[in-house]
């Protein structure tokens, strides 16, 4: 079964997208900041990563690009979540290694949409 990690330092966020998620077959963890899910990929790297952008402790660019380094990083799918719709943020994610970036609020057809663009569904 394929694994995602969802990081975002908000509780509802983490359970609604887990709520989109979890039916399309993946097992779910969790992580409320870069920190914590850089922790948690040291060991098992996910298949796909739902990554916010603006997080305490560790941003999620600053976790994407330390992800990034690590060995066997390449094949996991990262979509970065975030409220900025600035063309430069957009080109920052891209630049550090994301997959694809959605804008929040989200919903299930959005996520569904992104996830089949970059070949996990």
């Amino acid at each position: 079964m394929p694994s995602c990690l969802i990081v975002d330092d908000s509780k509802v966020v983490r359970k609604l997208a887990r709520r989109m998620i979890e039916p399309l077959g993946f097992t779910i963890d969790e992580a409320e900041h870069g920190q914590e899910a850089l922790d948690k990929c040291q060991s098992t790297k996910p298949d796909f990563i739902l990554l916010d952008w603006y997080m305490p402790v560790m941003n999620g660019l600053e976790f994407l690009k330390a992800f990034r380094a690590l060995p066997e990083a390449s094949a996991t799918k990262i979509i970065f979540c975030t409220t900025e719709n600035n063309p430069e943020h957009i080109m920052q994610a891209v630049t550090a290694g994301a997959d694809e970036y959605v804008m929040k609020p989200f919903d299930e057809e959005i996520i569904k949409s992104k996830m089949s663009q970059v070949g996990l569904l």
